[in-house]
């Protein structure tokens, strides 16, 4: 649709992808901008065309559609649904005023070209840089003509526009082949197992009261999975890419060679906490890499986790342990964009390294309120007995609860701000990380996997307070198997014996044992792990029940080897008692018996033998 007599509205878009997540994910993101509106979407060719059909009935001053979205590799798993590039050509066919963007992972030749001339205007990979797929949004939706070419030659593939018949240079994007991927998910699976089985072998370590013969066997063990994941990440690494962020720049007249790319590494490290692969940027010939890449390799990594199940698989209850599946990812994309947005807003104020800290509290404060708006909308009103209220504004109310509860408690928060902002290194475990490292970008997905699930309980926290069994709250956003009052009040009891037990024995335990308990998406859901970190100030202002329970723990530490030396010194000596005495006269006994027995059978025998005679 083109420019001409259309006025300031923005422009209106259909999202057609059968990977529900990704839908969520791209419509959630969209939101941002004013002149970008998803107004339906579809999850696969008859549903699109339904809801195209609905549309065209209505008058053109109300409503229309501008810019279709589809994904090419549409009903690729199930023949019998209608393919991408089938709904491609009916869609050009039965609606030319509306135009097709391709946001696919589907990089075959001739299906490219095969759409292109059924009437897609437009072509782009899925994993397009955010700013760059916003861009070729707005030209497709406004008639242009933009074609990000697949291919491996060079840094840029040269496409001449149908409209001016210019030559453009386009960002190039080497995709997976199909062995690839297979190669990549291999080496993930394999990593995870190892990262795991390597933590709980470290964790074992930190037992002071092993045995020497213990401790060795852990010891080789843990050098046999530290080589093992060092055979997995080379034996099956898999090529580089080139972030489309440093591409030659689109729509640009400039030759490839004024502005050259940066190759950027996509390594095999992976964090121990979930299926989608780490971006790692390394150091360039010009320094660190750049700190807006890494946050997009960041970010990119948490959201591709997001697509997989968000089950907790830990013993603690979880407030967003409530929600039906859909609404906590959608929740999880709502903490992630906001909080680009706030980075966003950070580098744009020249907040200083040294400030972080002190603005903590608040940047925290404006990431929950931020989020508890756009989830539930500033204006949604439910109506309880007589009275209307705004969910959004009765939630704002509970800050300091949720502050005190939740968010302050949230560790690394400004060291995570400060590594993304000013590629400060990151310490963890009393040890730097260089910003780019391989080392430092799983850490960093710990702590910002850890943030956005917190940040997800401070959300749902306020609203088990007010609007627990709100019968609207509930249809809206609960899980299916927790709609009953019985169920809701049964998982509000068991959230608040976490609180009760987390503030006087798990929080206590934490500082004393100077480490941190972090929640990350990991396999099939959520699972929590520990870290260490210097907690001596807090250890000494613990009192009360929190400092009773350091101390028992102290005590415990101290009591408890002589204590189980001294049950087995008595163990020991009880098992010699009962082999070496009382065994061996109850042998001793049992001989007899028998030998009594045996001499009066032959004194009985011999008896009847002289009878007999």
């Amino acid at each position: 649709m083109t420019d001409s007599g259309r006025s300031n509205s923005p422009f209106r878009l259909m999202l057609v992808d059968d990977d529900r997540a990704f839908r969520a994910g791209l419509r959630i993101w969209l939101e941002q901008f004013s002149d970008l509106e998803v107004i339906t979407e579809a999850g696969d060719g008859t549903a699109a065309l339904q809801a195209l059909a609905t549309y065209s009935t209505a008058s053109a001053s109300s409503i229309a559609i501008d810019l279709v979205i589809l994904d090419l590799g549409l009903g690729s798993a199930d023949p019998e649904q209608i393919q991408g590039l089938d709904l491609c050509r009916q869609i050009s066919s039965q609606y030319p005023a509306i135009a097709i963007l391709l946001l696919s992972s589907m990089t075959e030749p001739v299906m490219l070209a095969a759409a292109r001339r059924s009437g897609a205007r437009g072509y782009c990979p899925k994993h397009t840089e955010a700013a760059e797929l916003a861009a070729i949004i707005r030209q497709v939706a406004r008639g242009g003509f933009r074609w990000v070419q697949p291919t491996t030659e060079g840094l840029a593939a040269v496409v001449a526009s149908p409209t001016s018949g210019s030559v453009r240079s386009q960002p190039i994007v080497k995709l997976p082949t199909p062995f690839a991927i297979f190669r990549r998910n291999l080496r993930l699976s394999g990593l995870q197992q190892i990262e795991l089985a390597l933590s709980d072998v470290t964790n074992q370590l930190q037992n002071l009261d092993l045995s020497l013969l213990d401790r060795a066997v852990l010891a080789g063990q843990q050098r046999e999975l530290r080589a093992s994941r060092w055979l997995v990440r080379r034996l099956l690494a898999t090529p580089t890419v080139l972030e489309p962020s440093d591409a030659v720049t689109p729509q640009s007249d400039a030759a490839p060679s004024d502005r050259p790319a940066r190759q950027l590494e996509q390594t095999n490290a992976t964090q121990p906490s979930g299926d989608a692969e780490l971006t790692v940027i390394t150091p360039s010939e010009n320094g660190l890499a750049n700190a807006r890449n890494l946050q997009a390799a960041l970010f990119d990594a948490i959201a591709a986790k997001l697509q997989s199940t968000l089950q907790n698989q830990t013993k603690t209850p979880l407030e967003i342990d409530i929600l039906r599946e859909e609404k906590k990812r959608e929740l999880l994309y709502l903490i992630l964009r906001q909080l680009e947005e706030i980075l966003d807003e950070l580098r744009f104020s020249q907040v200083q390294p040294g400030q972080l800290e002190e603005k903590r509290s608040l940047l925290l404060q404006d990431l929950w309120g931020a989020v508890v708006t756009d989830f539930f909308g500033k204006y949604y009103t439910i109506s309880i007995g007589n009275a209307e209220i705004e969910v959004a504004s009765t939630l704002l109310q509970d800050v300091e609860v949720v502050q005190s509860a939740i968010l302050d408690k949230i560790p690394f928060f400004d060291d995570l701000l400060s590594h993304l902002l000013f590629q400060t290194p990151l310490i963890l475990e009393g040890i730097p990380y260089v910003p780019g490292s391989p080392e430092a970008m799983r850490r960093a997905e710990s702590i910002l996997e850890n943030l956005i699930i917190q940040v997800a309980n401070a959300v749902v926290q306020p609203l088990l307070n007010r609007f627990a069994n709100a019968e609207t709250i509930k249809q809206n956003f609960y899980e299916y198997r927790l709609l009953s009052i019985r169920e809701v009040e049964r998982f509000r009891n068991n959230l608040s014996w976490k609180y009760r037990l987390e503030k006087y024995f798990g929080e206590p335990k934490a500082i004393f044992e100077s480490q941190y308990p972090l929640f990350i998406l990991y396999g099939r859901g959520i699972q929590r792990v520990a870290v260490y970190a210097p907690r001596a100030q807090e250890l000494e202002q613990l009192s009360g029940l929190q400092f009773t329970v350091t101390l028992a723990l102290e005590t415990r530490d101290a009591i408890a080897p002589r204590f189980r030396s001294a049950i087995s010194f008595v163990g020991t000596g009880l098992i010699y008692v009962l082999t070496e005495v009382i065994g061996r006269g109850i042998g001793l006994i049992g001989r007899g018996i028998l030998k009594g027995v045996g001499t009066a059978w032959q004194d009985g025998k011999y008896n009847r033998n002289e009878r007999q005679k």
